[in-house]
């Protein structure tokens, strides 16, 4: 039998009848006035932004149970941003109409709550952001929707008097003032973490960011001193801090306490006791992936960190290894496989990943110090990023006399490279002689030296952009782009992989819609033409800081996941043929590596190829992904090709924020470039300004 208090439950929903949405054009601009994009509204209610699209111009309305989540929200937006009232009865909205309405003065949420508040673990202090924080008003944090299990988000930053802030503007007391108190306080009372990725995994542990002021509060130094402690960056194991993790039955990983210490106990009941610091006197946040973000107050830190742990994942070392954990999360080793013998549930693997135990690459695969390596004489796999310059003399005089040399730069060209990259899931299997297939990744002993290419072109076939000498090994990728050309591969030699998968496509498409999404918040959104992106683009740093630290984190983890892929040893005391530490993790695949480089490179020559072709033009240089030009002007609409509907031509170089799309990297003068090129220098590295290498896709 039904309760009474079910019954009056059930008789007052009839009673309130069906809910009721405002007008189409009042719920855009509530969204409007709380500062929220389609995009991250849409992530909110698990839906896409099309879909809000449709909401806000009345093509279509919510269902259960987006129905209830979408006006629970949009009713807290009213109360927060009432229409003026001198305003009129909105007007019916036209149904091509999505642009905004009315910007309110009044600072804007920092996130979106779609579920029911939740319950407060730790004292609360107040629900806005510090009167310290210099917060752009629109520029908040896109978060998930509250997790009850983690109802203060994924970190806090913790400052030297006891206050946590966390995302979304939180601040929680922490009494703690020692480290191990402070993992008792994190782990029972902060509330603190983020739910799993993917339905097999893991959910993320908690991190707490140490301020300089905190670490010393908690016992540790401001600095990690003495050359011992630089190199190996942990404390030493008779440190006071480290003893007393110990007495209280604490562990440390292998790394020790370091910049970024994991402090944990074996799991009791299924449960995770983990802990993530991170030290930021320490350098825990490297400025050249988080360039700011060190002198930020606690507040906006925790706004950078929180942003990038809700579209990335919460952090968990340096912005490399976010990258390479990332992977591991969207793809888990494991999953729970029902033993049909005995009924139980029991670990298996994980169809598409890379499991859990380490393999080792093929000999060519290797780097030379590689145990495997030892001994072999057939030669090594040498895909790499693009470094070359065009010989000086064949520079036209009609070129030379051109004003302006200017770089363009291919926006994430490995995370471009990533997309639907098929790539090896076991191990290689060495043939003779095998024909060659574009469908198998591996790699192949093939003599590309016979091909005559434009020599005012780098070759696609090596790093250095010179034509090849001899036989030598190529991924999948760069014989493919040789069959593209019209050129028959005749393999001697491969060790190719019969299992195979799109491993890297979670990763692609997680950190592709961080990127746009970041970029968005930066005013640079794929609705604007060429002339209005490369305006926005000249400026977007500038926009709001917060944000430009994510975007730079989010091409970091990009480029540091791919180098992960490939992680040479450390240390002084090294000798080559032993292994080193990272040889003992699954995602050490070199193969993996060369494969995303080999396609970002064939992808790069594939658009110099086609401009050359339709324009006549040809680069001066290449670095990686940043290629220089002489132009007629200072902007690439001056030298680019464009269809006669005005659209670029299908093939080339494409602007816009895409990934695969490309960008200014700089524009000097040609005389300039021309200077470099006679002493030998690649223009294309110094396009920018200064001496330094590109930022992204080394």
């Amino acid at each position: 039998m039904p309760s009474q208090e079910e019954l009056f439950d059930a008789v007052d929903a009839l009673l309130e009848g069906e809910p009721q949405l405002p007008s189409p054009a009042e719920r855009a601009r509530l969204r409007e006035a709380a500062g929220v994009t389609q995009a991250r509204l849409a992530a909110a209610l698990k839906s896409t932004p099309q879909t809000v699209k449709n909401w806000e111009n009345g093509r279509s309305e919510p269902r259960p149970p987006r129905l209830q989540a979408y006006l629970r929200l949009l009713d807290g937006w009213a109360e927060r941003y009432p229409a003026p009232a001198v305003a009129p009865a909105p007007a019916p909205v036209p149904e091509a109409f999505t642009g905004p309405v009315e910007q309110p003065a009044e600072p804007a949420p920092a996130a979106i709550a779609a579920a029911p508040d939740p319950v407060v673990k730790a004292p609360v202090k107040t629900a806005g952001p510090p009167a310290t924080s210099r917060r752009p008003v629109r520029k908040a944090a896109p978060q998930p929707p509250v997790d009850p299990r983690f109802p203060h988000g994924p970190l806090a930053v913790l400052d030297g008097d006891g206050t946590a802030y966390g995302v979304d503007g939180i601040v929680l007391d922490c009494p703690a003032t020692t480290v191990a108190q402070l993992v008792e306080w994190t782990l029972k009372e902060s509330g603190l973490g983020a739910a799993q990725l993917n339905r097999n995994g893991k959910d993320s542990d908690p991190l707490v960011v140490l301020t300089e002021a905190a670490a010393v509060k908690l016992g540790l130094p401001e600095r990690l001193e003495g050359p011992e402690a630089r190199r190996n960056l942990r404390l030493p194991d008779d440190h006071p801090v480290v003893k007393q993790l110990a007495k209280a039955k604490w562990k440390l990983t292998q790394r020790g306490f370091g910049p970024w210490p994991r402090i944990y106990r074996p799991a009791a009941a299924g449960q995770r006791q983990c802990v993530q610091l991170a030290v930021l006197s320490w350098d825990a946040l490297d400025e050249r992936a988080w360039p700011g973000v060190t002198a930020m107050e606690p507040a906006d830190i925790a706004r950078v960190l929180g942003a990038y742990a809700s579209r990335v994942l919460t952090p968990r070392g340096s912005t490399a290894v976010s990258g390479l954990e990332l992977m591991t999360a969207l793809r888990p080793p494991t999953r729970a496989v029902k033993n049909e013998s005995t009924g139980q549930w029991e670990s298996g693997y994980n169809p598409g990943s890379l499991g859990t135990e380490p393999m080792d690459p093929a000999p060519p695969e290797a780097p030379s110090e590689h145990p495997v390596a030892q001994g072999w004489t057939g030669g090594f796999l040498d895909e790499e990023a693009y470094q070359w310059v065009r010989e000086v003399d064949l520079l036209t005089d009609e070129e030379c006399l051109l004003p302006y040399a200017v770089g363009l730069d291919i926006n994430t060209a490995f995370l471009a490279a990533a997309a639907r990259l098929v790539v090896g899931l076991s191990g290689a299997d060495h043939f003779h002689t095998p024909k060659f297939n574009k469908k198998i990744p591996g790699s192949w002993l093939v003599d590309l030296s016979g091909i005559e290419l434009d020599p005012r072109l780098p070759s696609p076939f090596t790093p250095s952009g010179q034509r090849p000498t001899g036989p030598a090994w190529y991924q999948t990728h760069t014989l493919a782009y040789a069959q593209e050309l019209g050129h028959e591969v005749r393999p001697v030699e491969a060790f190719l992989r019969r299992e195979t998968g799109a491993y890297l496509d979670p990763w692609h498409d997680r950190l592709k819609t961080a990127y746009l999404d970041t970029l968005a918040d930066l005013g640079v959104t794929a609705e604007l033409d060429d002339r209005q992106f490369l305006t926005a683009m000249e400026h977007h740093r500038d926009v709001d800081p917060a944000m430009a630290a994510v975007l730079a984190a989010v091409k970091a983890t990009i480029k540091g996941g791919v180098g992960k892929l490939r992680e040479r040893p450390q240390g002084r005391h090294y000798r080559d043929g032993e292994r080193w530490p990272a040889l003992e993790r699954p995602t050490w695949r070199p193969d993996i590596r060369a494969a995303v480089i080999s396609k970002a490179r064939v992808n790069m020559h594939r658009k110099m190829t086609n401009v050359a072709k339709a324009t006549g033009q040809y680069p001066l240089g290449v670095l990686s992904d940043c290629v220089v030009y002489a132009s007629a002007g200072p902007s690439p609409l001056d030298f680019l090709p464009y269809t006669t509907s005005g659209k670029p031509l299908p093939g080339s170089f494409r602007l816009g924020p895409t990934p695969g799309a490309a960008k200014v990297e700089g524009v000097q003068e040609m005389a300039w470039a021309v200077d470099l090129m006679e002493k030998g220098l690649n223009p294309a590295r110094h396009i920018k300004g200064g001496d330094a290498v590109l930022d992204e896709g080394e």
